[in-house]
């Protein structure tokens, strides 16, 4: 059996089918890390890739 920490919490989990949660150990932890990357505590690295209106149009015609 393969095991992994959980990356909220670091508790040790089993990787299998039967976690539902994985990479996680809980609902907790996964809906933890949810709301940071919601919240914009995560991101990743790079410049924003934002387009304004008039690139978007020229890019669909």
């Amino acid at each position: 059996m393969k095991k992994v920490n959980c990356p909220k919490c670091k508790k040790e989990v089993i990787w299998s089918d039967k976690n539902g949660f994985k990479p996680f150990c809980s609902e907790r932890c996964r809906l933890l890390d949810l709301g940071a990357w919601a919240s914009e505590k995560h991101r990743i690295p790079g410049s924003s890739i934002i387009l304004d209106e008039e690139k978007i149009l020229e890019r669909e015609e």
